[in-house]
């Protein structure tokens, strides 16, 4: 029989059976580049800090100030019926500062639902990060005006449309390198794989960083995967591996420099799992006693990101005492803002539910509409105190979230 010239092994004992597979059954011979490294890397305490540039950690620190400030704040709102539900990211904060400050203008963040912190960060108006989590609007924000797609919800789906648009962007010739965001529970789930083997296979401007905190809700990372570290996925799909401290704020916004610069010269993805820990609970309704020790949560304390940045910069002399409480009262002027205008009751107008489905109503959504009119303005009649099409959406901006 004549020797098959394709990488397909025929059954043992079959005519023309080949021993071994054919050279095109490996198509990379050497895993070692893309492996990570064994120990996450580090910045802060370590040799490479002199070299960081003094302007940069200043900011990186008045950012990380900020959000911790911005994290309590939003905690606090949860307390007092502002907001439904919040997903701290206390003692993440340095992840998601990195994410925020290293990507350019037209770049493109894919957060999830835990990183309304690096949309603000990015630009974003606090109070329309929020909006999602307050129940008003699905999204209080336009995506395409901050180059910020939704806040999340559901695990992972943005990963694949992080793929997407920066698939589309390299097809139309623009320099666009999407960031996506995603926590250790988000890597078993399936839009996790198919993101990562298109993007690896296109060779797509796409960074993956991966937050891992330790627990996906009440399930400890142990308990998820096998591997040796997150990072290490990487190499099942043909791209390089990072593993960093997360709470080393520089060394994370190094490795994403680096991964984004990668990208953006044509040479594919990066996954970057940044090891870090979730301070306060899973949301606002979650009871983390049940599931972690005390003393876990306070040796996580210890390696507390803000601090680790404030105690090396006050050592270097980059920072003093009126630069620390220069950096407080800009957190304390935002966090009272913030709380002043999510304290205002939205004006919310029910028809909005249609307005921003599709940019051509279908005929179902045109009955659904008219359905909900006539109730509305037969409620109104039955003298609710409201007038006929009450809830008209005065006293909103479209599309900003942001009640006047």
């Amino acid at each position: 029989m004549k020797e098959s010239s394709t990488s397909v092994q025929e059954p043992p004992g079959a005519a023309g059976h080949l021993p071994h597979p054919p050279p095109a059954w490996r198509p990379r011979t050497d895993p070692a580049p893309l492996l990570p490294d064994p120990e996450p890397y580090r910045v802060l305490g370590t040799d490479a800090a002199a070299g960081a540039d003094p302007a940069l950690l200043l900011r990186l620190y008045a950012e990380l100030v900020r959000g911790r400030r911005y994290n309590t704040q939003a905690t606090a709102l949860t307390k007092q019926g502002r907001l439904a539900v919040y997903p701290s990211s206390t003692g993440q904060e340095a992840c998601q500062i990195a994410a925020a400050l290293v990507l350019r203008e037209q770049d493109w963040l894919f957060p999830s639902y835990r990183d309304t912190l690096a949309a603000v960060a990015r630009g974003l108006d606090p109070v329309q990060a929020l909006t999602l989590l307050r129940g008003d609007w699905h999204t209080g924000y336009d995506p395409h005006e901050h180059r910020i797609a939704p806040l999340s919800t559901p695990l992972a789906t943005q990963l694949p449309h992080a793929v997407g648009l920066a698939h589309a962007a390299r097809l139309k010739g623009d320099d666009v390198v999407a960031l996506a965001l995603v926590g250790d529970g988000g890597t078993s789930e399936g839009d996790f794989h198919e993101a990562l083997n298109f993007a690896a296979v296109w060779r797509v401007p796409v960074v993956f960083l991966v937050q891992n905190n330790g627990f996906a809700i009440s399930v400890p990372l142990a308990k998820q995967t096998a591997a040796p570290s997150l990072a290490h996925k990487a190499v099942g799909y043909g791209m390089p591996g990072r593993l960093v401290d997360g709470n080393d704020v520089v060394a994370v916004h190094t490795v994403l420099g680096e991964a984004l610069a990668r990208a953006g010269r044509g040479e594919g993805p990066t996954l970057v799992e940044a090891v870090t820990y979730r301070i306060d609970a899973h949301t606002n309704a979650d009871d983390a006693t049940r599931y972690r020790a005390g003393d876990e949560v306070e040796i996580w304390r210890a390696h507390d990101p803000l601090r680790l940045l404030e105690h090396e910069l006050t050592a270097r002399g980059v920072l003093d005492e009126d630069g620390i409480r220069k950096a407080a009262e800009a957190a304390e002027t935002m966090a009272a803002r913030l709380r002043d205008r999510m304290n205002a009751e939205p004006v919310l107008n029910p028809m909005d539910l249609f307005t921003h489905v599709y940019a051509d109503q279908t005929v179902q959504l045109r009955e659904q509409a008219a359905q909900l009119r006539a109730e509305l303005d037969a409620s109104a009649e039955e003298g609710s105190g409201e007038e006929p099409g009450a809830g008209s959406g005065e006293g909103r901006t479209e599309g900003s979230g942001e009640v006047r």
